[in-house]
């Protein structure tokens, strides 16, 4: 029955759905596969429109370390506004900014914060690649830059053309090590040692094609690429020989930042310091905010070299030191290591129960679950199976199910669960719930995703008639 508040709220979300769908860009993308329209939220749940509340484990892409409308966050921005404060003031000076630099700066990795310098850019994490580009570029008078397959840095264009999804090669790309998927189809430490000799000799090879870089850009934790932790040793050989060819090391940090990963910076897991620490999403407490902070020896550009006229947003700064605050003194980083870990264990028995899981990975509440195609049986087109090679060979994956994972999402939404996609295929489900998340939302979270997975396995069975659970068996033995 359409009448009644419940049918007014319902017509209102449609309204409001269907104008968005006849006036915005065809650009949009989280309200495809979201038709939900937000008007209040607090903590890790949103209620739309229509009435209906959700649990949102996709917290602005990784923006709201503490959830929605965070009490010590509103608290910062009313000070700021009772106050008649200026909330835009290019580069200046501010009491405000000055609180948000020293309390950022607490936090730093060891090795950089004696020897720190702060560049306030526009508001945008992408901007803040484009200063860490240009920056290293300055310092070296070098223009080459080293990336990684699967890394996503932003969208603009000198961040695009370093992200796995370039479509003109203008930077130099590496093999980033993974198990699941390992390029050199081994897995594990072995992969991994690979990956590097592989930099090495590509670094070290006069007839290699690429000349000494201006620097190397990558993600502690790759999170668009599929959820992909990089090796503690890994990055630790990366940083090694980056140092070692005095080439600047740039960590984009910007959504595996502020505790997400179980440390308060993704870098500190390896205990690397970085040359360039490039930052933003939950640095701004969810108000824009973007900043990069480097050695002090790299700061050679001159006044102008990189400027934005949003660079001074009071308002993101006072948020964004409420947030930093909070997440130190109250160990939201270790919070998020040891609540990470038990849902990971736990999300690892839906590979174990469901064929249609290929893998479960993450570290701390950065998490995914891939999803393939149960039916892939790891043949080549001419029969022959697909067989890794080498010392350690590593499992087979199937192939990527992105129609599998896109079903998830949207069986998650019917439970009230907001979850988002990524992965080289789009075949991920993806879990960022904030870091305040408790023990008791966590496992309504978990329910409600594995009953999501159990309802498009079921699905997908009924659909596949010849599929039988010895089948099952004998594909997950093999």
């Amino acid at each position: 029955m359409a009448g009644g508040p419940h049918g007014e709220a319902r017509a209102v979300h449609e309204g409001i759905l269907r104008r968005q769908s006849a006036r915005e860009s065809s650009a949009r993308t989280y309200a495809r596969a979201l038709p939900i329209v937000p008007v209040r939220a607090r903590g890790l749940t949103i209620e739309g429109a229509d009435g209906r509340r959700y649990l949102d484990c996709l917290s602005g892409a990784g923006t709201l370390a503490l959830g929605h409308n965070h009490p010590v966050v509103l608290e910062a921005i009313r000070r700021v506004l009772d106050s008649g404060a200026p909330l835009s003031v290019l580069d200046l000076a501010t009491p405000v900014k000055d609180a948000f630099i020293t309390e950022l700066f607490r936090t730093l990795p060891p090795g950089l914060v004696d020897r720190a310098r702060v560049q306030f850019c526009g508001p945008a994490g992408t901007d803040a690649v484009e200063a860490a580009l240009k920056l290293v570029r300055a310092a070296t008078g070098r223009t080459g830059i080293l990336a990684f397959t699967g890394a996503y840095h932003g969208m603009t264009a000198g961040a695009l053309a370093a992200s796995g999804g370039a479509r003109d090669v203008q930077v130099a790309r590496l093999p980033y090590p993974q198990d699941y998927r390992c390029p050199f189809g081994v897995g594990g430490p072995r992969g991994a040692e690979l990956a590097a000799r592989w930099t090495e000799s590509l670094l070290d090879d006069p007839k290699s094609g690429v000349p000494l870089p201006a620097g190397m850009i990558l993600e502690p934790v790759q999170g668009e690429g599929g959820v992909i932790p990089g090796p503690d040793d890994w990055l630790r050989r990366m940083r090694q020989l980056t140092a070692d060819r005095s080439i600047p090391l740039i960590a984009d940090e910007i959504q595996t930042g502020v505790g997400r990963t179980g440390a308060f910076w993704a870098v500190d897991h390896s205990g690397i310091s970085p040359d360039v620490l490039v930052l933003s999403k939950a640095i701004g407490g969810s108000l824009p905010l973007a900043v990069i902070v480097y050695r002090d020896d790299l700061d050679v550009w001159p006044p102008g070299a990189h400027a934005g006229t949003f660079r001074g947003n009071q308002l993101a700064m006072a948020a964004g030191t409420a947030t930093l605050s909070h997440v130190r003194e109250n160990g939201l980083a270790e919070r998020a290591a040891t609540l990470g870990s038990r849902m990971l264990g736990q999300l690892r028995e839906l590979a174990e129960t469901f064929a249609c899981v290929g893998d479960v990975r993450g570290r701390g509440l950065m998490i995914g679950v891939e999803m393939v195609d149960p039916e892939d049986t790891g043949a080549e087109p001419d029969g022959h199976r697909r067989t890794p090679t080498g010392p350690e060979p590593a499992r087979t994956p199937h192939r990527a199910a992105p129609e599998l994972a896109a079903a998830v999402q949207r069986e998650c939404l019917q439970r009230g669960l907001i979850v988002e996609l990524g992965g080289r295929h789009s075949a991920v489900v993806r879990l960022l719930p904030p870091l305040t998340i408790s023990d008791e939302q966590a496992a309504a979270v978990l329910d409600r995703l594995a009953d999501a997975v159990a309802a498009v396995a079921r699905t997908h069975e009924e659909h596949a008639p010849h599929r039988s659970r010895h089948h099952d068996s004998a594909q997950r033995a093999g």
